[in-house]
Parts: structure tokens; C-alpha cells; sequence
């Protein structure tokens, strides 16, 4: 069951919020690394800022059984819908508002959100949003639900309309879960099927390929990548690795 924004103050806390514009939104940018965090006991919450409608082959009740099902597959803590306008969504106080009360209520240490640089309007209004909302959870004297809390980490998924590649400032190796995350995104088929053209290859493939060039370039088979406007820190060194003995280097 999708919570919806009258209901909001019945999340429970994670340690992970990824916001999203619509449904699919965060499949798309960071499906696999999501399955990932839920194989490793890390609770997930997702927070789909509108329904998505209209769009040209789905329905208010298309997509809602479309999200039950990704939203079941994925095994995240639980996922809610702020039911503001799509196409037409503004950075507005009454969504900062709900995304605050998201953070205070979810007490996240990380958040995730569309990465800033964007074609479409409602990817960078739901990424200012977010950003403002992270500001707005720790105030004091507010009628805001929860008490005041400060997400620690903010972090940016790449699920643009740009053509155009984008440098990461890191990658998760998303190796074992590609198959998984096709999956998922299968689920969203009036979004992604019906009435895409399959040649080259099919959206769901180009996903895979997107996917291949990321890791190639990172060592791996198959990454999302990310970006943080902050910096950031590293306290376990091997967090850095993989780690190259000189004498398993390639001469």
C-alpha cells in the first residue's frame, strides 16, 4: 500500500530516503542500487512527489498498480506519495513542507534526489524541493510533525532528459542486480513499453547498455552512478578500493 500524503505521519524511520518526481523516477536512477541497500539490512523509503498522470498510455489506477508491483519487488520499509500536480509542479512551501516532515518523521542519514542539472521542469523543482525541505527539517518552533532533524548526507541520481553523459562523483556496483532491476522497471510497462520504439533496441535494453558503459569505466560490469554537491569523506580506506596489489597489476 502507497502512503499517501493525508497519511504521512505514519512512516516509520529508515536510513535512506530517496525522493523521487514520479514513479519510476527512482527505479530508473538507482533501482539496482536500492535492491542492493535492502540485500544489506539497509531500510529504504521512497518518496514519489506526484502520480505521474497524465502521460500518454497511463491512467491514476495504471500507475498505482504499476508502483505496488516495483514497490513489492524492491522489499524497501515502505513508500509514499505526496500527490502534488505533475507537469506543472513549482519548488512551492506546501511541498518543502511535506518533504521536511518526510525528514523529520523518517530521520534519514542519507537522501537521495534527481541529479540538478535537467530538461525536465518537474525533476528540478522536486530536487529544490528536497534540497530546501533537508534545510527546513531541523527548525525549532514550527508546526512541522516530528522534532527537528538534519539529514546528514545528500546525494543526487542520474535519471535525466538530457542527452548528455554525466560524470559521477561515485559509482555502486550494480553487477548482481542488473537482472533485478529490469525487472522492476518491466513493471512500469506504461511508462516504458507501451508505445516505445524497439529498434535500435527497446528502452528497457538501452537502460542495460547505459548501465555496461558505466561500469566499464569503473572497473566493474554493470554501476549506477551518483554526484554530491558536498565533500566527501572517507574513513574506512578500503572503501576506496578495490585495492591493486603491484603484483596483480597489468604490466
Amino acid at each position: 500500500m502507497i502512503i499517501s500524503h493525508t497519511n504521512i505521519e505514519t512512516i516509520g524511520e529508515v536510513d535512506v530516503v530517496v525522493v523521487a518526481p514520479h514513479p519510476d523516477d527512482a527505479e530508473l536512477g538507482m533501482g539496482g542500487t536500492i535492491l542492493k541497500m535492502v540485500e544489506a539490512s539497509i531500510t529504504v523509503g521512497i518518496v514519489d512527489v506526484t502520480n505521474g498522470e497524465p502521460t500518454p498510455f497511463g491512467t491514476p489506477e495504471i500507475r498505482a498498480a504499476e508502483t505496488e508491483q516495483a514497490t513489492k519487488i524492491l522489499g524497501i520499509r515502505w513508500r509514499a506519495n505526496l500527490g502534488l500536480p505533475n507537469r506543472s509542479l513549482e519548488p512551492t512551501l506546501e511541498g518543502r513542507a511535506m518533504l521536511a516532515s518526510v525528514f523529520r518523521l523518517a530521520r534519514p542519514k542519507m537522501v537521495f534526489c534527481p541529479y540538478w542539472e535537467d530538461a525536465h521542469p518537474d525533476h528540478l523543482a522536486t530536487t529544490e524541493m528536497a534540497e530546501a525541505a533537508r534545510f527546513w527539517a531541523k527548525l525549532t518552533k514550527t508546526d512541522l510533525p516530528g522534532s527537528p532533524y538534519y539529514p546528514p548526507r545528500i546525494y543526487y541520481y542520474f535519471c535525466t532528459h538530457l542527452r548528455k553523459v554525466f560524470v559521477p562523483n561515485f559509482v555502486v556496483d550494480i553487477s548482481d542486480y542488473i537482472e533485478k532491476k529490469l525487472e522492476v522497471i518491466r513493471c512500469y510497462e506504461s511508462q516504458v513499453i507501451a508505445g516505445r520504439p524497439t529498434s535500435p533496441y527497446s528502452f528497457v535494453e538501452s537502460l542495460r547498455h547505459r548501465a555496461a558503459a558505466l561500469g566499464i569505466s569503473s572497473g566493474v560490469e554493470f554501476a549506477e552512478g551518483f554526484s554530491s554537491r558536498e565533500t566527501l569523506v572517507i574513513e574506512d580506506l578500503r572503501a576506496i578500493g578495490p585495492f591493486v596489489k603491484p603484483s596483480d597489476a597489468t604490466p
